[in-house]
């Protein structure tokens, strides 16, 4: 549920959008130092053949220091959770939580709920197992240990669609492609929702390798064929369409635990599951099975939980580039200003948000709330005006702080950013957020330049041969950390290879890449 509603004004986008400040000519501004930097930059081979936009501005004038195809419409990836996160704090605002909630159908006497026992949730992607234990000890404390209806799990706050327009099918084993439900359980404290830890531990030479869950849980089997070897080479899949995780491989005696996150089948199910054990570990017995139906009003909450803000959430969700805390918010949306979970309406109702935040939803297309729809569309040129008008919001420092900073190791600092451009001018400099799908690479956000001025920049490629082109944006965003304004020059600037995500502990395709084959992040 929520702690905060707005009414939702729609009026006045043609005048947010009229009131824009004046850019310069892409022309002049190319013709620059700075210009000339960045066309080499993007003169690189890695680009050849595929299709990369540049727009950098000044973040307090609007001036337009260099574009390059800044108006062309290309996929974002993760740069889609920008627009997502700025247009949900301003239609939900920062105070926004998600409920979970208990409630009995029928009467209590002598500690016997004679009837059903209700769990429904409203959205919530955060909550853990220890959460489903507090709520479990709250119904003991309540005065219930044995119910002799059904647990009956209620997400109906949301539709039942849970895999958004234009998702891979084959990502679908893996935690960034999770299910989205509003009724869900995270493995830990990053809000990853409806997944699994599997952690894969050495055991003696020779023998079966030591593997577990988290949440410990008998709704996902594990099939391992895993041994203990000299080398470790790892994979680790859930069959599709089941909840049937298989491990096989080697892993090095003495090596540290490898743990992967998967996904599960019906993440509605499992929370069930995990709090019906609960239930029982408190000493709350159910006598009935676990159905699935919609609760009925009027019923009285014996236990609860409350997230955090979505304020407070900013941060996993842009530093970790957290997908399943962008669909939260999107069907949320949905549900506040059209009263429908859907995506659709998820979208919808973002998009009025979005003329008074720099975007014309006539030039634009979205259809999930996390990028990984291959569908999503935006230009480079409506993320930086993006950029420039969330300065002027008052949920814009929260929401700065959330962004990825570059060249921090502290991971929940630099979070997808921890591991570019350290020694570098933009290093604890760039706040910016990533992107990356096959064939998709982006960088956007915030840079402050050598001579003071705060500048925006987004850079978003499409079509490019595998590789990474991540060295690409690392080289152009220090070449703004550089700029000296009117007494710039050129610094031919060269590329850094970027560190490359080390395979090898888990041998899938997906582990050669940033994130995964096509993870949004």
């Amino acid at each position: 549920m929520r702690t905060s509603s707005r009414n939702i004004a729609i009026g006045c986008v043609a005048a947010a959008l009229l009131a824009l400040p004046a850019a310069a000519s892409a022309g002049s501004a190319n013709a620059s130092a700075l210009g000339q930097d960045l066309d080499s930059l993007l003169a690189n081979p890695e680009l050849a053949g595929g299709h990369a936009g540049l727009v950098v501005r000044n973040a307090d004038t609007g001036e337009t220091l260099y574009s390059r195809l800044g108006d062309d419409l290309l996929v974002p990836a993760s740069n889609e959770k920008l627009v997502t996160s700025a247009a949900a704090l301003d239609l939900l605002g920062a105070d926004y939580s998600f409920d979970t909630i208990v409630r009995p159908a029928g009467t209590v006497s002598g500690g016997t709920l004679t009837g059903d026992l209700y769990l429904k949730g409203f959205g919530d992607p955060s909550t853990t197992l220890a959460d489903y234990q507090a709520m479990a000890n709250q119904v003991k404390q309540a005065g219930i240990t044995n119910v002799t209806g059904h647990l009956v799990a209620d997400d109906t706050y949301y539709d039942s669609v849970r895999l958004g327009p234009g998702w891979a099918w084959d990502d679908e084993p893996y935690f960034y492609n999770a299910q989205v439900s509003a009724l869900t359980v995270a493995p830990d404290n990053n809000a990853n929702a409806g997944s699994v830890n599997v952690t894969v531990a050495p055991g003696a030479q020779g023998q079966p390798a030591v593997v577990t869950m988290t949440p410990p849980n008998t709704y996902v089997t594990i099939q391992s064929t895993a041994t203990t070897g000299t080398s470790t080479g790892l994979s680790v899949n859930r069959v599709h369409g089941t909840n049937t995780i298989t491990v096989s491989g080697t892993i090095a005696a003495g090596a540290a635990a490898v743990t992967s996150q998967m996904s599960v089948d019906n993440p509605t199910a499992f929370a069930a599951s995990v709090f019906r054990k609960a239930l029982s570990d408190a000493g709350v017995s159910v006598t009935g099975t676990t159905t699935f139906q919609k609760m009925p009003t009027g019923l009285s909450t014996v236990a609860s939980h409350t997230s955090a803000t979505i304020g407070q959430l900013m941060a996993p969700f842009l530093k970790q580039s957290n997908n399943l805390i962008a669909e939260t918010l999107t069907k949320a949306a949905g549900v506040e200003r059209l009263g429908s979970g859907s995506f659709g309406a998820g979208v919808n109702a973002l998009t009025t948000k979005l003329g008074a935040l720099g975007i014309d939803p006539a030039k634009y297309n979205q259809f999930d709330g996390s990028g990984l729809s291959r569908l999503d569309i935006v230009s480079p040129a409506q993320i930086a005006q993006l950029l420039i008008n969330a300065k002027s919001r008052p949920w814009f420092q929260t929401w700065y702080d959330a962004l990825p900073v570059a060249g921090n190791s502290n991971p929940a600092i630099g979070g997808t950013l921890a591991n570019r451009m350290a020694g570098t001018p933009a290093a604890n400099n760039v706040h910016a957020k990533t992107g990356s799908m096959t064939g998709v690479s982006a960088l956007s956000g915030y840079v402050t330049a050598a001579d003071g001025e705060k500048l925006v920049f987004s850079l978003v490629s499409n079509n490019f041969l595998p590789g990474s082109v991540k060295d690409v944006e690392d080289a152009v965003a220090v070449r703004l950390a550089q700029y000296n304004g009117a007494d710039d020059t050129s610094h031919a600037p060269r590329l850094v290879p970027h560190a490359k995500t080390t395979p090898g502990k888990v041998t899938d395709p997906r582990a050669s890449l940033e994130c995964s084959w096509t993870h949004s992040c």
